[in-house]
């Protein structure tokens, strides 16, 4: 008998070379003749066995006596993203009806400064093998992992995890580079392509935003084309190659300036300054300081046009006399308040005469002892109800004042109509409000001595 070893020392064979008479073993036996061959680990116990057994059933062959331990090598370290940098699939997101919304396709992978962007996940050690002979055979541990370092991201000092330096869209580049971009590009129309985007830069549009769609940024907004009856909000500024055809859908809103090249029947918001080349039309537009429309056009039409300080344009109004408001001399969120705590007022009026004549008729029967149980409740309840109606009424009414007297100082606002001030328009500066019967030339209008006087523009 031989005892044959295979390369990699993972297996041990019995081989028969040549054989003569009857051959008697006991397992045993065999097994002490395996052993001192030098195969220490492994041992077939079973097949040992049958081998001692009926030997000549294993004459020809090469017999298995023999298995080692394979190693195992370790799992190489990796880098694990917090965000999903690729648009797969762009799909659409499933609503809780389970229809789906077409317009919300894929979510940025937006981050804030300081937050966590991506991992290193240590490698895992191998574990050696065992040959047939006894020996340890060893393992390939796993290969340490390496963060790809692009633009505005940090690394902790124990090189385990990677940080956004800026707020923006976290972005894998050539090589895999992980990088955090201030500015988000859709090169073309924002559409059923696109979708709708939430970004927390800067949002460039290389096209046209389009109707139903949303684009939201926490920095500026530049459109190359135009927008339609979109909702577009920015906590910057927004400016616009194009112009804005709203179809009184939607609206553009800045937290700082709107720029653009013409306004038509849209709804435009501007924390500061809202500046037009060209046309307002049919719009309404509030800005917190200056409304200024003064390029070769330069016409303000129709609509509701507001501001906190000043409203310039080359022409207000038209020949038509198209109704048309300019609003000055107060912040345009305040003139809307106003609005709304007046009709709080007339409601709250109305409810507590309602209130008042319930008791009065309760009063009634409670002065000859016909009220019941439930009639008690109902009065307890409506005294309740009429003292939060006072306290309501109390603080709408100081709102209201208080809102007063700023429109009260209107001193430095003004409405400049740089060539022509229609008939037909109406001009409002403070709570002061004058319409305008004849077109008049060059001339501003300006609060004076409790009165809307006109003077020649300067």
């Amino acid at each position: 008998m031989q005892v044959l070893v295979s390369e990699d020392k993972m297996q041990a064979f019995l081989v028969f070379r040549y054989v003569e008479g009857v051959i008697k073993l006991t397992p045993r036996e065999l097994e002490q003749f395996i052993l001192s061959k030098g195969i220490k680990y492994g041992l077939q116990s079973d097949t040992v066995y049958l081998i001692s057994q009926r030997p000549q059933d294993f004459y020809l062959t090469q017999n298995i006596i023999a298995v080692g331990q394979p190693p195992r090598n370790g799992i190489d370290g990796y880098i694990s993203l917090v965000f999903d940098t690729k648009e797969q699939g762009r799909r659409p997101a499933e609503r809780e009806d389970g229809t789906v919304d077409y317009k919300e396709l894929v979510k940025l992978a937006n981050v804030k400064t300081g937050q966590l962007i991506a991992e290193r996940i240590p490698p895992q050690p191998g574990a050696p093998g065992k040959a047939v002979t006894g020996e340890d055979i060893a393992a390939k541990d796993g290969k340490e992992a390496h963060f790809k370092i692009g633009k505005n991201v940090v690394v902790n000092p124990e090189k385990s995890a990677m940080y956004a330096a800026i707020d923006g869209l976290v972005t894998q580049t050539e090589k895999e580079k992980l990088n955090v971009f201030p500015v988000y590009e859709v090169n073309g129309d924002v559409d059923y392509n696109t979708g709708n985007i939430d970004f927390v830069g800067t949002v460039v549009i290389r096209g046209n935003i389009l109707t139903g769609f949303r684009v939201k940024a926490a920095g500026d907004i530049r459109v190359t084309g135009g927008i339609e009856g979109a909702e577009v909000e920015s906590d910057g500024s927004i400016e616009i190659a194009g112009g804005v055809i709203g179809s009184n859908k939607g609206y553009v809103k800045a937290g700082r300036n709107i720029k653009c090249s013409f306004i038509q029947e849209g709804n435009v918001y501007a924390s500061e300054d809202v500046t037009v080349m060209q046309s307002i039309m049919h719009s309404n537009v509030r800005a917190g300081r200056n409304v200024l429309c003064t390029g070769a056009k330069g016409l303000i039409v129709g609509g509701v046009v507001q501001a906190g300080e000043r409203v310039t344009a080359r022409m207000i109004g038209n020949t038509m006399s198209t109704a048309t408001a300019v609003e000055v001399g107060v912040r345009p969120e305040l003139r809307q308040e106003l609005s709304d705590l007046r009709s709080s007022l007339r409601q709250l009026n109305e409810s507590q005469d309602k209130t008042d004549k319930a008791l009065a008729m309760l009063d009634q029967m409670a002065a000859i002892s016909q009220l019941s149980a439930d009639k008690l409740a109902l009065r307890s309840k409506l005294s309740a109800t009429k003292r939060q109606t006072i306290e309501e009424l109390g603080i709408v009414k100081e709102r209201i004042l208080e809102i007063e007297k700023t429109l009260e100082d209107a001193s430095t606002s003004r409405v400049d109509a740089v060539h022509t001030l229609w008939g037909g328009t109406k001009i409002v500066i403070g709570r002061y409000t004058r319409f305008i019967k004849d077109a008049t030339q060059r001339v501003s209008l300006r609060f004076s001595d409790g009165d809307i006087i006109m003077v020649p523009y300067n």
